[in-house]
Parts: C-alpha cells; sequence; structure tokens
C-alpha cells in the first residue's frame, strides 16, 4: 500500500478535517447520536439505504447537516443490510457503477429538497476495501461520482491515498479526500482493517495516532510500528459512529485537529 517516501521534518502537519458515517439506523432503531456527532464534525457520509437508513433516516440527517452546517457526501454500499455492508460480495464494475448511482441518486433527492449540494462520496465497508484494491472497480466506484459532478458543483472522492481510489480519481479529473481512520487498525503492510464491528478505542491512543498522524505524516500499524502516509497536504479523519464512545471520540479528535491547524496557521 505505502509506496517509497521518507518523512522530512520541513514538511509542514497536515491540513486536517473530521468525517463520520452517519443516518446508520433504520426505522425505529438508531447506531448513534447523529445531532451531538453533526454539532462536532466537519464532513458527514451519509448512508443511502443499502447497509442501513431508510427514507425517514435519511432526510432527518440531510437536515442535521443542513443545521450545523456539515458538507454531505454519500456512503453507498454493497447490498448486504444484515451484514452492515462490512462482508465482501463479488460484484462486476458495471454492476457496481449501477449500484452506486442508484444510492447517491437517493441521497441527491433529500439533499435538492434541503438545498444543499453534495460534496462527496465515500464507498463504506467492505466494498471500500475492494475498490481500493482494485482499480476496475476503484473506476467504476468514481464513475459514479463523475455522473453527479458538474462544473458548477464538483463532487470529490474520499478515499484511501496511495492506492486504486487515488489512481481512478487521478485518471478521471476527479477531486481525492485522502482519508485516515482514528478507530481502526492498519497492519504492518499499511492495509486498512475493516472489522464487522468497532471495538472501543482509549483516548491515549486515539491521542498518539492523531499527534503522529498530523505531525510526521506516519500511519500507527497494531504492531506498533509505523509507516509513511502517501504523500499528501490534506487528510479527513473518520470517527465511526457505530464505535462505543463516537461523540467523545470525534470531539477529542476534533479538538486535535483544531489545535494542529491553529498551530499551522491553516484557517
Amino acid at each position: 500500500m505505502m509506496p517509497s517516501y521518507l518523512y522530512s521534518a520541513s514538511m509542514p502537519p497536515l491540513r486536517a478535517t473530521v468525517n463520520c458515517d452517519m443516518g446508520e439506523g433504520f426505522s425505529l432503531y438508531r447506531i448513534a447520536d447523529d445531532e451531538a456527532l453533526m454539532k462536532t464534525i466537519h464532513l458527514a457520509n451519509i448512508a443511502c439505504g443499502f447497509h442501513a437508513s431508510d427514507f425517514s433516516i435519511m432526510n432527518a440527517t440531510v437536515a442535521y447537516a443542513k443545521t450545523y452546517g456539515v458538507a454531505v457526501g454519500a456512503h453507498p454500499s454493497l447490498p448486504d443490510r444484515q451484514g452492515f455492508g462490512r462482508r465482501e460480495m463479488a460484484m462486476e464494475a458495471e454492476e457496481l457503477l449501477s449500484c452506486f448511482v442508484y444510492q447517491i441518486g437517493a441521497l441527491a433527492g433529500f439533499l435538492k429538497l434541503h438545498g444543499l449540494p453534495l460534496h462527496h462520496v465515500k464507498p463504506h465497508g467492505a466494498i471500500y476495501g475492494q475498490t481500493a484494491r482494485s482499480l476496475p472497480l476503484a473506476r467504476s466506484a468514481v464513475a459514479a461520482v463523475k455522473t453527479f459532478s458538474t462544473d458548477e458543483n464538483p463532487v470529490a472522492f474520499m478515499g484511501l491515498a496511495g492506492t486504486a481510489h487515488q489512481t481512478a480519481c487521478e485518471e478521471a479529473g476527479i477531486k481525492f479526500i485522502a482519508e485516515w481512520f482514528a478507530d481502526l487498525d492498519y497492519d504492518s503492510s499499511g492495509k486498512l482493517l475493516i472489522t464487522k464491528t468497532h471495538a472501543p478505542v482509549t483516548v491515549e491512543v486515539i491521542r498518539d495516532r492523531v499527534t503522529r498522524l498530523l505531525e510526521t505524516h506516519q500511519v500507527t500499524t497494531n504492531e506498533g510500528t509505523y509507516l509513511p502516509l502517501p504523500y499528501v497536504t490534506e487528510v479527513s479523519i473518520c470517527c465511526h459512529s457505530d464505535t462505543p464512545g463516537a461523540v467523545e471520540t470525534a470531539q477529542f479528535v476534533k479538538s486535535l485537529v483544531d489545535e494542529s491547524n491553529k498551530r499551522a496557521g491553516y484557517t
């Protein structure tokens, strides 16, 4: 995953935002306090119905984003509600394009209802990993983004730096938002470990991971080693809404990001 790249002390801290996967309840069931999270984050990735959410939850989540001034992205998934979209599925590239256009279109309708633009698209769960590894699948995901992108409102794609995500965006001329995860582990090769359920992460671990990433552009692995982040100047840090203590984690990460951005002179 990681290209050959050495950190230089002369490099400035990464400019950062905080994002969260939102609206992942269904019917009367709720996974997280979406409103409290929306008060904290910069970017919301809103579930589009295939792994979670429904028309009422999608509408309410977009309304929260409008109230708190959060940029909205679509969070399409494999059609696997029972597995919360975190089980891999064999899907051809053309089929994936249709799958994503269908879901993004649903969210786009609610954005139009509330007078908001579509800011970005971020694949969810298993298909996030599959598209990171497979360039044909990544191209389909990015083609779906391009379907909704216009000169007046260019839509970005959020994914893993140094993978097929970034390559497909560069090929298609789509803005790429590099993402890093505060509450998930990376293995010694730099692979993101996408689990079906997320374990709680301590404040100390979060602080060490986030500070190292922002200040030295390094990713902490589950073996306690460090790998260089592929070269980017900005990063969006994800805090999952279904990780235990999600609101507190997002608030803490936001405070670290704000401090780092302020020290670096970013506005």
